[in-house]
């Protein structure tokens, strides 16, 4: 069995299903931004504030969510989410990632006194320029809130069906699980499937698996944003796999929430042998700290996967992503040309 290098992991052509924009800001340019807007921020040095912002002392999902406050506080105008949306799509080219989708909740960038729709536009005006310019497949993922007022989440979902030919792939739940359950957010999810938006949901990261069942049942999501405690209930992970339902999976935001204590217990070893479909993602690059090439490392130095696994769950983001069937066999057919090509298999 071949193991992978980390040049070669890097190389390796990558889509990315799972990354919040609020998390994944350069600390350049969150200072920058802080700066011109006269923002206070807890470090005056970029090195200094990347450290602070991941989060290593998190008791749980909740502890987590907390540095967002601080990214929020600089994305309430067009050119800070211009920039942030451009950047987030650059960083990704440098690793390879040849499709991306960027998840945000357009509602938490209104403070300045844009409407979701100017929020929305700001963004997929930064992330349709680096795409044009990096050759990186971009859309964004609408994201509604568990923890405010569905009548929000409506809103949200109204947003993402008016944009879906605009660069809106798909419709979000997310945020804290715990109390906060899928049925208080059914009208929106009925919305955004009537107008043929697919659907993801955040569930099995804050909460158990019953968080899970109801983003299969209630929401008939098409895809689940972590699922990381799906392994508790064996009847459940028997209808995910048998559905086929991908599993976005973020190693590195599991062990700092807690849901996995350590990355050599985290589930994504059983999901892959179980057959259940699993598509490698970062979360957010600046809580995290980490690069979605980070992530591959992880399983391959924590949990064992050689160089045709790590292609495997590579090549299962591209056949999951939120595209239409034709998109998706272009890129399917560009993966296997690049992996299979001289010099391409260590």
């Amino acid at each position: 069995m071949l193991t992978p290098s980390d040049t070669f992991l890097r190389a390796l052509p990558k889509a990315e299903l799972h990354v919040h924009l609020d998390g994944s800001l350069r600390a350049g340019t969150l200072l920058e931004l802080a700066s011109e807007r006269r923002v206070p921020l807890p470090a005056a040095e970029p090195e200094a504030l990347a450290r602070h912002m991941v989060v290593a002392d998190a008791k749980g999902l909740e502890d987590y969510l907390e540095r967002f406050e601080l990214t929020l506080s600089v994305m309430q105008d067009s050119a800070a989410l211009e920039r942030i949306s451009y950047e987030l799509v650059e960083d990704h080219a440098s690793e390879s990632v040849r499709y991306v989708e960027i998840r945000f909740c357009p509602a938490l960038s209104t403070r300045g006194g844009m409407d979701i729709q100017e929020v929305l536009d700001a963004m997929l005006r930064g992330m349709g320029r680096a795409s044009a310019k990096f050759g990186v497949r971009a859309r964004a993922i609408v994201c509604a809130l568990r923890t405010t007022d569905p009548r929000i989440s409506v809103e949200m979902a109204e947003l993402a069906a008016a944009n879906r030919d605009r660069g809106v792939a798909a419709f979000d739940l997310a945020g804290a699980e715990s109390g906060y359950p899928v049925d208080e957010h059914l009208e929106a999810f009925e919305i955004a499937r009537r107008a043929g938006v697919p659907i993801t949901v955040h569930a099995g990261e804050g909460y158990g698996p019953d968080s899970i069942r109801q983003a299969v049942e209630l929401a008939r999501a098409d895809r689940i944003g972590h699922g990381t405690r799906l392994l508790e209930d064996p009847d459940l992970l028997s209808l995910v796999r048998e559905r086929g339902i991908p599993l976005e999976v973020c190693v590195t935001s599991n062990v700092q929430t807690r849901v996995a204590p350590s990355y050599e217990s985290h589930p994504v070893r059983r999901y892959v042998d179980e057959g259940v479909p699993v598509a490698l993602c970062t979360d957010n690059r600046m809580m995290s700290g980490v690069s979605l090439t980070d992530e591959y490392v992880a399983l391959r130095d924590h949990l064992g996967f050689t160089l045709d696994e790590l292609r495997d769950v590579a090549r299962a983001g591209f056949a999951h992503a939120f595209v239409a069937g034709e998109e998706r066999a272009t890129m399917l057919a560009e993966f296997d040309q690049a992996t299979t090509a001289p010099g391409t298999t260590r």
